[in-house]
């Protein structure tokens, strides 16, 4: 299974925002095992290491944080085409817009995010954390 993994879903492993770290976390663990492929979006790289960054306030650990993110997570480009496509998008947010058209134009099971209601116009699913490690847990 193939997921797009939100920077909500990311920051809150990474910086264990209690009480959605567990979840998270879990699937990070999936991703370790091979159980899922986790995917980022390029931007949201940049935006994960910025926010990591200021929790730590240290470059250095931030650094040695995204190497074992990218790890677990493949780096999914963003277009030229993802842009203006998000810009016709019924996704209000132009941020979460691009986000859905990279999850749908490399056909991603799932956008994993804790703003579900934002990707609802798009047409990649779009599932709670929560939600989906039970959906993984109930297949295996």
């Amino acid at each position: 299974m193939k997921i797009l993994a939100d920077t909500n879903v990311i920051i809150d492993a990474l910086a264990s925002r209690v009480p959605w770290n567990e979840s998270a976390e879990k699937i990070f663990l999936m991703a370790a095992n091979n159980t899922v492929e986790m995917y980022i979006t390029a931007s949201s790289a940049t935006d994960i290491y910025y926010l990591i960054r200021k929790h730590l306030h240290n470059t250095e650990n931030a650094r040695a944080i995204m190497s074992k993110l990218y790890s677990l997570a493949g780096i999914l480009e963003v277009t030229e085409g993802d842009c203006i496509e998000a810009l016709a998008s019924p996704i209000s947010d132009y941020e979460d817009a691009v986000v859905e058209r990279v999850a749908a134009r490399k056909k991603m099971d799932y956008i994993v995010t804790r703003n579900r209601k934002d990707y609802l116009a798009g047409s990649t699913r779009s599932i709670l954390p929560d939600d989906f490690v039970q959906l993984v847990e109930a297949k295996e």
